[in-house]
């Protein structure tokens, strides 16, 4: 078989696929009319678009989101953080120095919830750009009675007395402060569960008050079954 005799294959049939052979396709063979408008309209999405964006952000920028300041929300974090704060203290020493397996554990249980709860609390202050504790002197202004100090809380002498002590002393300091602590507190928690304007702050206070109750009437036994009595409120 010869080179001449070899038949070539057919050329394809010529298919409109709507482009020229020359690139230009659809856009080419539009009308001047059909371009301008599709233009424009791009312009306009384009336009729209960047309209929204700078809205959002204008928005983001210029707007406080949550509660206001002085609000109980805000109030009723801010003090609690500093109140928690001082309660996980506590509980740590406790914890890493008593002999005894039940305070160890109870002390571990306050621990344990209480850093929870003020990792949701502060998570929330800086959510709504608040400052993440009370101003010195305006404790409880929310409830409308601002105090330098706040109910249940231990001095810097009861810390240290805690602190000095071993053995069963240690346990029935722990205990008694503890208490008091809970017990000033409960105040704070039983308005915020009443009046917080955010439903899961009312939550978390209601919790609180369920949690805290319960562990006091715990630790108003222990206390009697070491022959103490609790601390009279400050």
């Amino acid at each position: 078989m010869t080179a001449s005799s070899v038949t070539s294959p057919p050329e394809p049939p010529d298919v409109d696929d709507g482009y020229d052979d020359d690139g230009g396709g659809w856009w080419s063979d539009s009308p001047g009319w059909a371009k301008g408008v599709l233009a424009v309209g791009l312009v306009l999405i384009l336009l729209l678009a960047g309209g929204l964006v700078g809205a959002l952000v204008g928005q983001r920028t210029t707007t406080t989101y949550g509660p206001a300041a002085g609000s109980v929300d805000v109030g009723f974090l801010q003090d609690m953080s500093v109140h928690h704060r001082q309660a996980i203290q506590m509980a740590v020493w406790e914890r890493s120095n008593t002999t005894d397996p039940a305070l160890r554990q109870m002390a571990f249980d306050i621990e344990s919830s209480q850093t929870q709860q003020l990792g949701m609390m502060q998570g929330w202050l800086q959510l709504w750009d608040r400052p993440t504790e009370t101003a010195p002197g305006q404790y409880m202004a929310w409830m409308g009675m601002p105090m330098t100090s706040m109910p249940g809380m231990a001095s810097e002498a009861d810390l240290q007395r805690f602190r000095s002590t071993t053995g069963r002393a240690l346990d029935v300091e722990f205990l008694q402060l503890m208490l008091r602590h809970h017990r000033g507190g409960l105040s704070m928690m039983e308005t915020a569960a009443a009046q917080a304007s955010v439903s899961p702050v009312r939550a978390l206070s209601s919790s609180m008050v369920t949690t805290q109750t319960a562990e006091a009437q715990t630790m108003t036994q222990m206390l009697a079954e070491r022959g103490a009595a609790p601390l009279p409120m400050n």
